[in-house]
C-alpha cells in the first residue's frame, strides 16, 4: 500500500468515527456494518462497502428488484442498438469521451451480435455459403508439346480464350471434356441447390478424388489434386458440404481480422496518435465489425425475398456507408480527407486482409475437413 492510500484510508476512518460521535451525542447512535464491525452512518459502509440492507425482504420485493434491474438492462441494450444502427461512431466516441456506462461494452456486443448471427443461420437451416458445381464442356488444344482446355464460349470479341493446361494423359483421353467451376449461393436454405452434372463429368470426379489425375508424379501434387477433386466431388452430392467447416473458420477469421483493421486505422492517422490510442482504433473497428453482423442479420432476411446478389451488394453498400460516417464522425476531419482515407482503408482491407483471409477459410474448408 503507498503512502498516500494510507493517508486516505486513515483519513475515511476517522471520518467515520467523528460521523458516529456526532449522531451519538444527538441520540441516534450508529450501527455496526456486519461485515467488519466498523459504525455504519448509511445505507453502505464508508470503509468495506457492505450494505445496510442484508436482502431478508419478501419475495415480492425481491422480484420487484429482478424487474427493475431487466428494464434497466434493457434499456441500455436499446440504447445502444439505436446508436450502433443510427448514429455511426457514436458507442466508440462515448469510450473515447469517458462516458460508456451508457452503452454495452464493445468487446461483449461484438461477441453477441456475432452469436445471434450464427444462431440465426442455425435455426432457421440457412447456410453460409453454398457451392454449385458447373460442368462446361471444353475442347483440347496442343501447343508447343503441351495440352491446353479452351473454353467454347469465348469468343474473340470477349477477350481471348482462357487456357488451362492439363496433363497428356488426360488431354488424349476418350470422351467429352469438360471444366468445371463454382458457382456461389450466399444464405440460402440448405438442400435448395443441386449440382446437375452429366455422368461422364461425375465419373471423372470421382476417379480423380481417388487415384489423382493422372500425369502428376509429384507426391505432394497428387495429394492436393485429390483433395480438391474430393472436394468437388462432395459438393457434387451437397452444395452444402462445407458449410459447417466455414461456419466454423469464419468466426475466428474475422475475430483475428479486428486488431487489424485497427492498426490500418492506426496508420492512416498516425499524426494524431496522441488524440487517438490504438484502445481507440480498436473500439472502433469492434463496433464497426458489429454493425457488419446487424447488416449481415438483415441481410439474411431480405435475401429469402430478393435476388441474394443485389442483397449482397446493397450490404455492401450499406457498410461502406456507414464506415464513412463513422470515420468522419469519430476521427472529425473534413469530408475531402476522410473520403480519401475511406477509400484507402476500404481497399486495402478489403483486398490485403477480408479476401484473402475468407480464402484462406475455404481452403481450410477444403484441406482440414
Amino acid at each position: 500500500m503507498s503512502d498516500l492510500e494510507a493517508i486516505l484510508e486513515t483519513g475515511a476512518a476517522a471520518g467515520v468515527e467523528l460521523a458516529a460521535s456526532a449522531l451519538a451525542e444527538r441520540g441516534q447512535p450508529p450501527g455496526k456494518c456486519p461485515n467488519c464491525g466498523s459504525p455504519m452512518i448509511g445505507p453502505f459502509c464508508a470503509v468495506c462497502g457492505q450494505e445496510r440492507d442484508t436482502h431478508r425482504r419478501s419475495i415480492w420485493s425481491l422480484l420487484g428488484d429482478l424487474f427493475e434491474d431487466i428494464i434497466s438492462f434493457d434499456s441500455r441494450i436499446l440504447r445502444t442498438g439505436v446508436a450502433l444502427m443510427a448514429e455511426p461512431g457514436e458507442i466508440a466516441m462515448a469510450f473515447r469521451e469517458g462516458r460508456p456506462r451508457r452503452y454495452v461494452p464493445a468487446l461483449r456486443l461484438y461477441f453477441f451480435v456475432s452469436l445471434i448471427f450464427f444462431v440465426i443461420l442455425n435455426i432457421t437451416g440457412l447456410a453460409i455459403m453454398q457451392f454449385e458445381v458447373v460442368a462446361t464442356p471444353q475442347t483440347i488444344v496442343g501447343k508447343g508439346g503441351k495440352y491446353f482446355l479452351v473454353n467454347p464460349d469465348k469468343t474473340p470479341d470477349v477477350g481471348e480464350p482462357k487456357l488451362i493446361p492439363v496433363p497428356k494423359v488426360e488431354a488424349l483421353s476418350p470422351g467429352t471434356h469438360y471444366g468445371l467451376s463454382l458457382r456461389a449461393h450466399f444464405f440460402s436454405p440448405v438442400g435448395a441447390y443441386h449440382s446437375d452434372l452429366p455422368p461422364e463429368a461425375r465419373a471423372k470426379i470421382a476417379k480423380y478424388a481417388t487415384r489423382g489425375m493422372g500425369g502428376v508424379d509429384d507426391p505432394t501434387g497428387v495429394w492436393i489434386t485429390e483433395r480438391v477433386y474430393g472436394t468437388f466431388n462432395r459438393l457434387v452430392a451437397d452444395p452444402a458440404a462445407l458449410n459447417a467447416s466455414l461456419t466454423a473458420w469464419v468466426p475466428r477469421v474475422l475475430f483475428l481480422l479486428l486488431p487489424l483493421f485497427a492498426l490500418l486505422l492506426m496508420l492512416f492517422y498516425i499524426r494524431r496518435r496522441k488524440q487517438f490510442y490504438f484502445v481507440d482504433h480498436l473500439i472502433f473497428s469492434l463496433n464497426m465489425h458489429s454493425f457488419v453482423f446487424i447488416a449481415l442479420i438483415v441481410a439474411v432476411g431480405v435475401a429469402q425475398v430478393f435476388d441474394s446478389g443485389l442483397v449482397a451488394l446493397a450490404a455492401i453498400a450499406a457498410m461502406g456507408l456507414y464506415l464513412l460516417i463513422a470515420m468522419k464522425r469519430f476521427y472529425m476531419q473534413n469530408w475531402f480527407w476522410t473520403g480519401l482515407k475511406f477509400l484507402s482503408v476500404a481497399f486495402i482491407y478489403t483486398v490485403f486482409f477480408l479476401l484473402p483471409a475468407l480464402g484462406g477459410a475455404i481452403v481450410a474448408s477444403i484441406f482440414w475437413t
